[in-house]
């Protein structure tokens, strides 16, 4: 998966690999999507991936919100460095537990269009301009845009066809 350069290639890669990702939960019969996954994984079932989805597109509307102010964000989440990753991670896993599918599903469908309405906002220089806003670090905003969603896509899609042969 090449490294998008401009806003389209970031919208379309985040697009593809969005629909692919759901293409892939779509192909499989209602009780499949809602079976666990084989021992060995935090994430049990095609639920909790959508969920950590879900929750990471949060936080990151979050950085943004706070960061776009001149703020700086708590990053990865309050309480958590990103030496705390696992550690957030199995956190969110807890937090959504007592969710169904069909609602995590709407939430990440919801979340997804909150992050493309920022991906459209934003012109070239704007997304892949390292070191432009200072919440962004030495990275560039586009850099964040596709770790949260082109390339967590991939992962998912990844996680779930793994746990699914």
């Amino acid at each position: 998966m090449p490294v998008p350069k401009t806003k389209e290639e970031l919208i379309q890669q985040s697009r593809d690999n969005y629909h692919r990702l759901n293409s892939l939960i779509d192909s499989f019969s209602s009780e499949e999507q809602k079976s666990d996954f084989p021992k060995g994984t935090m994430n049990r079932n095609i639920r909790d991936v959508i969920a950590h989805l879900h929750h990471w597109h949060k936080m990151f509307i979050d950085w943004y919100t706070v960061g776009m102010t001149g703020e700086k964000p708590d990053m990865p989440a309050k309480g958590y460095s990103w030496k705390d990753t696992k550690a957030l991670n199995q956190k969110i896993w807890a937090d959504y537990q007592n969710h169904n599918l069909e609602s995590i599903r709407k939430d990440f469908e919801a979340s997804y269009k909150e992050l493309q309405k920022i991906i459209q906002s934003h012109t070239d220089e704007e997304l892949f301009e390292k070191k432009r806003y200072k919440w962004t670090g030495s990275s560039s905003l586009g850099t964040y845009l596709r770790a949260n969603t082109s390339s967590h896509y991939n992962w998912g899609y990844n996680l779930i066809k793994r746990a699914k042969k």
